[in-house]
């Protein structure tokens, strides 16, 4: 494993002062145009679907469908996009959360899911952990079972871990990385 994580580390470009002043941004998007870097995560991802015995991978809008996806695929599950609020076409599920500066909504079509289900969700980056708890209350009401939590890198320093984990009640959260 330190092999894979000394090669996504190397495929990650830091930008400073991006989107605003202060803050280091992580690209993942020469990540995303090395083939070899690119199927080395969903490999990784696609092995923690199947070790938590998903049914369906949920990806979060945006960068958690360009992951989440071919993870799906990879493993031969089901994937859901979960959307901002207003972009899915369908009956959905809606659940507002607090950002630092507001709220936002997320939803999912309602029809996706269902008890039988255990969902894995998928993200780029794990931060405060706001979208990614809402996430699992949405996945819960849709009456379906959250089977973990696996994102390419969790920013350790912003507590998103400790955010979530009462959330999950016990399924794992699993970071390739963490900075």
């Amino acid at each position: 494993m330190t092999d894979i994580r000394e090669l996504l580390l190397s495929r990650i470009r830091d930008v400073a002062d991006h989107p605003e002043p202060g803050v280091m941004f992580k690209d993942i998007t020469p990540l995303l145009a090395d083939p070899a870097a690119f199927t080395a995560l969903t490999d990784a991802l696609a092995e923690i679907a199947q070790r938590t015995g998903a049914t369906k991978v949920v990806g979060l809008e945006a960068r958690g469908f360009i992951l989440g996806a071919p993870v799906a695929v990879r493993a031969g599950l089901g994937f859901i996009p979960v959307r901002k609020a207003g972009k899915l076409p369908g009956a959905t599920l809606a659940q507002a959360y607090d950002l630092e500066y507001g709220s936002a909504e997320i939803e999912v079509h309602a029809e996706d899911l269902s008890a039988g289900d255990r969902v894995l969700i998928v993200d780029d980056v794990l931060a405060t952990g706001g979208t990614a708890e809402a996430s699992v209350q949405l996945i819960r009401r849709a009456g379906a079972e959250v089977a973990g939590l696996a994102v390419l890198m969790e920013l350790g320093f912003l507590g998103g871990r400790a955010r979530l984990e009462p959330a999950l009640a016990g399924a794992p959260l699993e970071a390739l990385l963490t900075v």
